[in-house]
């Protein structure tokens, strides 16, 4: 590696400037395995510099008034008054640099494989189309190409410095030669000649002569920008300047330095805004926790001995499970407070460490929106909607460095597609960019050594805390609620507030104070053309809320000794009506929520239920919150009136709007109470069947019943054991109930008791622990072998609806069929399950609220403890279904009417959510029309969806996993209109090239629009069914059952 000179680039320094202080810090290695330096240099006033070529409206000499603020210089970057990177504006939504463009050696910096996805540039414009590779990796993401200004080579021309910001170019290029360890001199000590110079790095700084530049390009790029000498300039060179992004940091000023405004003052930056709304495309998948397997067993014992039926027991099932209407003022009472059964031996070891979760009597959530603040690196996302925070973490866009909680939004029309599918010409997936940050909420006293911590953990909300370093308690804390229409900063400690952009600010102006409030008002106006609300409370009279002052595009600084709130909030970009729209915020600004609580009832067959909100702040003015498009159809009259004409995009949600009220009541009509274990349709349950289907129906059973149901369930996996006992549980019902054989079907019953009471008493391949640290019962697995994928994640809370949801139903079956068995060891033992993902209350002391479903966003999300780029997932929403149906039955068995009534809600819930956010309709205008036809979502995050799934990419694997199981619920969810349409797309002319266990799913799920199709492929009328058309999780029993002698259950 070349290495220069650096005390003749000093010179040349000394003699054009004073410098009052030196910051040489030492940063993160680089790949190189070097070391990466950040290097400050602090100028005051320098002398007169001779000026040739100077312009005619100056003289020989540029003067540099000795009252000029502090500037910073950082690696290269000029800090004050402009901050960023030397960018000029350029056509709408693009980037221009200021310098040429990097040779063809910088252009592939970032870079990732093909399977990773390829590097797209995505402007606030028009969308982008990526490439087809796409793979699954552990954790990358695909950056879209910043334009850099690299290590590049040009003929240094003579230029003059013709203003102070040339000048400080100039000055700049020398200090990013700099690097060292760090070391501080005082502003009183005064360098003021090379020789003082020489004499203090030589003895302070012994490496300095030495030191690497982190790589050739840097260093050869200072190569020719050099003053020979003080007493012969002539002319100054320009330098070729080597720039590095993400080592740019802003600096503060004194409070004497910032500007008391009056209202409408406008304040703009006096150098060049730049235009940063480049983020980066994550089109991978992350694989971590996920096993990419079928969803079901492909091999199916079959039977090696004649069944020996029973004919000696006498059991009399549940007297009525076909109720008509259930009432019950509270649907959300707790199950059990209980210690867990003591057969489930209790870990404090587990594999994830609790990461800046303060204390709290509460049991932590897993699975929520806010989970990547306490997980991996802490700097994912925070998906609130229609906002996602991240914390920056000493990183930036836009040149900018920060150590605060960055505040995004992205617009439709800022999304990535992938490529055209070729059934459908749909997207293959769509995803916004990641690493935007129009506002970030920060302090001057955060740097280096600050902390993230979180307390408060609840079901819609969290605290998210920035801890100076060294100190014991947070400076900023923002109390993050889904839907808050604005983020609210709290700060303390005596914060110096800080407002920064890494898109950039055009202008602020001060609107003066609030409407009725001391609190300041501030609008900012982004490169993006975007426009940001900025609201300043304090109860601190003498605090000046109008000093608040841009020091360059990236930064604005408030007075120091803050004691309050900031809050921020986008206005929709919609010029027509803005006005209206800002009035609406300005009314709902100074107060924020702190968290919501849920209330259900149910009468007849109407559920209805409410999200309210603690206030924090002016608590005598009401909530703005955004609600998504499945709450605004199922609003109360008097919810929809309080709909303000606000909305936001979200990510993969549509449109959000906003609601100006404490409180929203949301009412689902038609609750499926007449559900039960039988077909259903909106008519009713249907259990009779023909003589001709009872007889098929009993062939059937008694050859699955034959099988031996201990191979197919006591498994190594809690997710395929449970799919193996819901199958015979259906077995069973259906031969009882429907072909109404009780010998075959009490005989299948006594063994399915059998194989159930193997997990009742933990005794199965990896038995059940209770987690102590994040408060649940997991697989034993992953602690014994290390591997965060096995049983897909459940040690990691992944999947768990998805696992425990086919054993509270088979559980369900069972008391049912035998009401003698509902002792108070089995129930306790599929209620700790139920508790698990489904807890109705957050006072449990030992499972939190809601583990798996969201009741703001209608559905569950099935990744645990695994930082996520895109958020939170779920890749099949009927299992998903499946879980509320399995609760729902179970509270019906064991007579608990509030958790009977709150599965039915939960069903109703989702399947209007599904409607709008998974299984898509020709008429849906919820998700981006490029993407609609693809149907079946595939893997919904909260960032992006992707057709596809994590265990294949077949057209039969993405469809199918939000197919099975098909079951009683399937005909709700999987409207008939969906379902014709999914088969017209796919499968009309595909479904004889399937010959797999997704063949049966397939044609089991046409019966909701065919019956008699599908009645006559499993009862072999055409000749081509074959059992190894069967997944593992399903039975030619039901399926026969199910089709009821070709009666059609279209809803």
């Amino acid at each position: 590696m070349a290495r220069h000179s650096r005390s003749t680039r000093m010179q040349a320094l000394l003699s054009l400037i004073s410098i009052t202080q030196i910051t040489l810090t030492t940063a993160s290695p680089v790949p190189c395995g070097c070391e990466r330096f950040t290097t400050v240099l602090e100028v005051n006033a320098a002398p007169r510099i001779p000026v040739a070529a100077a312009p005619s409206d100056m003289s020989g000499v540029l003067p540099l008034p000795s009252n000029n603020p502090v500037v910073q210089i950082v690696d290269g970057q000029i800090q004050a008054p402009y901050t960023g990177l030397p960018f000029l504006p350029g056509p709408a939504g693009t980037i221009t640099p200021s310098l040429p463009a990097p040779l063809p050696s910088q252009q592939s910096q970032g870079t990732s494989s093909a399977s990773q996805g390829q590097l797209t540039t995505i402007p606030d414009g028009p969308t982008t189309t990526l490439p087809s590779q796409r793979g699954v990796s552990e954790s990358t993401s695909q950056t879209a190409a910043l334009p850099s200004l690299g290590s590049v080579s040009q003929e240094t021309q003579p230029v003059y410095p013709a203003s102070r910001t040339q000048l400080l170019t100039i000055m700049s290029s020398l200090a990013t030669s700099l690097s060292s360890q760090q070391v501080v001199v005082p502003q009183t000590t005064l360098i003021a000649s090379q020789a003082q110079l020489t004499t203090f790095l030589s003895s302070s700084i012994p490496t300095l002569v030495s030191a690497s530049l982190a790589s050739q390009e840097q260093s050869t790029s200072i190569t020719n920008s050099l003053v020979t000498s003080q007493a012969a300039v002539s002319s100054l060179v320009v330098p070729v300047v080597t720039v590095t992004p993400t080592t740019v940091v802003t600096t503060t000023v004194p409070d004497t330095l910032l500007t008391s405004l009056t209202t409408s003052a406008i304040q703009t930056p006096s150098l060049p805004v730049p235009t940063n709304t480049i983020g980066s495309l994550h089109t991978s998948l992350e694989a971590s926790g996920v096993i990419t397997t079928l969803p079901f067993v492909t091999v199916v014992p079959t039977a090696t001995t004649a069944l020996s039926l029973i004919s000696s027991i006498s059991v009399t099932p549940t007297a009525s499970i076909n109720a008509t209407s259930i009432n019950i003022n509270e649907i959300f009472q707790a199950i059990a407070t209980d210690t867990p059964p003591a057969q489930i031996s209790q870990r404090s070891d587990h594999p994830v460490a609790r990461l800046g979760i303060s204390p709290q009597q509460k049991k932590l959530e897993t699975n929520k929106f806010y989970a990547n603040l306490f997980l991996g690196s802490q700097t994912s996302g925070v998906f609130t909607l229609p906002y996602v925070i991240t914390w920056l973490k000493g990183h930036g866009s836009g040149g900018l460095v920060s150590w605060g909680l960055a505040i995004s939004h992205s617009e439709r029309s800022a999304i990535g597609f992938g490529p055209a599918a070729p059934v459908t010409g749909a997207a293959s997936f769509y995803t916004n960019p990641i690493g935007v940050q129009p506002v970030v909420l920060s302090a001057a006293q955060l740097s280096t050594g600050t902390t993230l911590t979180t307390d408060s953990l609840a079901g819609f909300s969290v605290n998210a805390n920035l801890v100076p370093a060294g100190a014991s308690s947070p400076m900023i804390t923002l109390p993050l609620v889904q839907g808050s229409a604005f983020t609210t900063a709290i700060y303390s400690n005596g914060a110096t507030p800080l407002i920064d952009s890494g898109v950039g600010i055009t202008n602020v102006t001060y609107s003066g104070t609030v409407n009725g409030t001391t609190g300041g008002k501030y609008r900012l106006a982004l490169s993006d053309k975007s426009t940001w609300l900025v609201y300043v409370f304090t109860s601190d009279t003498t605090y000046a809320t109008n000093m608040f002052t841009l020091l360059n595009p990236n930064r604005i600084q408030g007075p120091s000794g803050f004691e309050g709130y900031i809050q921020v909030a986008k206005l929709p970009m919609n010029a027509t009506y803005e006005v209206n729209y800002e009035e609406t915020y300005d009314a709902a600004a100074g107060v924020y929520p702190t968290a919501a609580s849920i209330s259900g009832t149910v009468d007849g067959t109407v559920g209805t239920y409410s999200l309210s909100w603690t206030k924090g702040g002016i608590t005598d003015r009401t909530l703005l919150m955004f609600a998504l498009p499945h709450h605004t159809t199922s609003f109360s009259a008097a919810t929809s009136s309080q709909l303000t004409g606000i909305q936001l995009m979200t990510p993969t949600k549509g449109m959000g709007s906003a609601v100006l009220a404490d409180s929203w009541t949301l009412v689902e009509p038609t609750l499926s109470i007449s559900m039960s274990f039988a077909p259903w349709s909106q008519a009713g349950s249907m259990i009779d069947l023909s003589p001709q289907a009872q007889e098929l129906v009993n062939a059937a059973a008694t050859a699955e019943l034959a099988q031996d149901i201990s191979a197919q369930t006591d498994l190594n996996s809690m997710y395929f054991s449970g799919k193996g006992l819901s199958k015979f549980a259906a077995i069973v019902y259906a031969t009882h109930d429907m072909a109404h054989n009780a010998t075959l079907a009490l005989t299948g019953l006594e063994a399915l008791k059998s194989a159930f009471e193997v997990f009742v008493n933990n005794q199965q391949i990896n038995p059940l622990v209770y987690d102590t640290v994040w408060g649940g019962a997991v697989s034993i697995s992953s602690y014994n072998s290390g591997n965060s994928g096995d049983d897909f994640g459940n040690t990691y809370y992944n999947d768990h609806h998805f696992h425990y949801g086919y054993f509270v139903y088979t559980a369900a079956v069972i008391g049912y069929l035998d009401p003698t068995w509902l002792t108070d060891s089995n129930k306790a033992w599929v209620n700790m399950l139920v508790r698990d993902y489904a807890n109705p209350v957050d006072s449990d002391p030992y499972f939190p609220f809601s583990r798996s479903f969201d009741w703001y966003h209608g559905h569950s999300w099935a990744k645990g403890l695994f930082e996520s780029a895109d958020g939170k997932d779920q890749e099949s929403s009927s299992e998903d279904t499946m879980a509320s149906y399995g609760l729902k039955m179970w509270g019906k068995i064991i007579g608990d009417v509030a958790m009977e009534a709150r599965g039915n809600l939960m069903l109703a819930v989702q399947a209007r959510s599904l409607a709008d956010y998974y299984l898509y309709t020709s008429d849906n205008t919820v998700e981006p029309p490029q993407f609609i036809p693809n149907k079946a979502a595939g893997i919904l995050f909260e960032n992006k969806i992707d057709h596809t799934t994590y265990f294949g990419t077949a057209i039969e694997d993405i469809e199918g996993i939000h197919m099975i199981p098909i079951m009683p619920f399937s005909t709700l969810t999987r409207r008939a209109t969906f379902v014709a349409e999914e088969w017209n797309t796919y499968f009309q002319t595909y479904i004889n090239s399937v010959t797999s266990g997704w063949r049966g799913i397939l044609m089991a799920n046409l019966a909701i629009v065919d019956p008699k199709t599908s009645f006559n492929f499993f009862a072999n009328y055409s000749g081509t069914f074959q059992p190894g058309m069967l997944d593992g999780g399903a039975s030619q029993t039901c399926i026969e059952a199910s089709e009821l002698d070709k009666r059609p259950l279209i809803r």
